[in-house]
C-alpha cells in the first residue's frame, strides 16, 4: 500500500507518496513550486522533450506514474519521481528557488529514513506539525487516535484481498456513506476543501463517528474472519451503518447535525497562522 501525503514547500503545496520504500513527488507540483507558472504540465512536457534531446534519455525510466490525489479528491495516475531525480530535474530548471528547494528536499528525504528506522518519530512531527498549525490537544489526540484505527484496519484489509490503492478508496467511501450519507470527496465539497486532508478539517464529532465507523468495520471484519474485495465492501457497509446509525440518534437528541460546512481553513487561528 502506498501511503500519500502533502508536503509544504515556501507554502507551495507538494504532492508526494511512499514507493518502493522512499518518497516520490508528483514531478508537476515541483515545478509548479520552483517556476510560479500556472501552466506546469506544459513546462514538464516542454523540460522533457529538452532533456531528451540533451541526451537524457533514460528519463523514461526514472519517472513512475503513481496515483495521487486530484483537485477533484479523486486518485489520478501522475508523473512522480523519487528524490535522486528530482535533484536532477531541478539542474534543468532556471530558478532561485532551486538550492533552497534541494536543501528542503534532501530534508524530506532523511527525515523518512529516520522515521523508518524509529517510526516513533513520524508520530512525533505529526503531533508537533498540528501543535504549530493551533489546533488543540484533545483534538491532536482525537486525530491521532484515528489515524492508529485507519492503520489497523488497511492493514486488515491488505491481508484480506484489497491490494490497489483504488480498492482501500472504495470501501472508505463506503464507510463514509453509511456513516455520513457522503463519500470523501463529497464532504470536502461540503466543507469546500480541495487538496487539503478531510480528517484535519473535522470537528471533534465528525472524528469520532469516523472512528467508529472504522473500528467497527475493523471488528466485524476479524470476528467474521471476511476475506475477498467484494465481502469486506459488505463489512464497509455494515461498520458505517453503526456508526451512522449512533450519529442519527444524536443528531435527532440533539436537534442538531453532527456535520458541519465548518472547517479548519475558516477559523481565525488558521488565518492568523497563514498569514505569516
Amino acid at each position: 500500500m502506498e501511503i500519500s501525503k502533502i508536503a509544504i514547500f515556501q507554502k507551495k503545496e507538494i504532492r508526494k507518496t511512499i514507493h518502493n520504500g522512499e518518497w516520490w513527488f508528483s514531478v508537476i507540483d515541483v515545478i509548479e513550486a520552483l517556476t510560479g507558472t500556472n501552466r506546469p504540465r506544459k513546462y514538464w512536457n516542454d523540460l522533457k522533450n529538452k532533456l531528451v534531446d540533451e541526451g537524457y534519455t533514460e528519463l523514461s525510466d526514472k519517472i513512475g506514474q503513481l496515483k495521487l490525489q486530484a483537485l477533484d479528491g479523486k486518485l489520478r495516475n501522475t508523473d512522480c519521481a523519487n528524490t535522486e531525480t528530482i535533484f536532477r530535474l531541478i539542474q534543468s530548471i532556471p530558478s532561485p528557488k532551486a538550492e533552497p528547494f534541494k536543501r528542503w528536499l534532501a530534508k524530506v528525504g532523511y527525515e523518512r529514513v529516520q522515521e523508518i528506522e524509529d517510526p516513533e518519530l513520524a508520530t512525533k512531527r505529526t503531533r508537533a506539525l498540528y501543535k504549530a498549525k493551533g489546533y488543540s490537544d484533545d483534538w491532536i489526540e482525537k486525530r491521532m487516535r484515528g489515524i492508529a484505527i485507519r492503520e489497523e484496519l488497511t492493514d486488515e484489509w491488505k491481508n484480506r484481498g484489497a491490494k490497489e490503492q483504488i480498492d482501500y478508496a472504495i470501501l472508505t467511501a463506503e464507510i463514509s456513506k453509511a456513516t455520513f450519507g457522503m463519500t470523501p470527496g463529497e464532504y470536502k465539497k461540503y466543507k469546500q476543501l480541495k487538496r487539503e486532508n478531510l480528517r484535519d478539517h473535522m470537528t471533534d464529532l465528525e472524528l469520532i463517528f469516523s472512528m467508529l465507523g472504522e473500528r467497527a468495520t475493523t471488528e466485524i471484519t476479524q470476528t467474521q474472519d471476511t476475506e475477498g474485495f467484494n465481502n469486506l465492501k459488505n463489512d464497509a457497509k455494515d461498520g458505517g451503518k453503526i456508526a451512522g446509525d449512533a450519529k442519527k440518534a444524536l443528531e435527532k437528541k440533539t436537534g442538531k447535525s453532527v456535520s458541519t460546512t465548518d472547517n479548519y481553513l475558516q477559523t481565525p487561528e488558521n488565518k492568523k497562522i497563514s498569514e505569516k
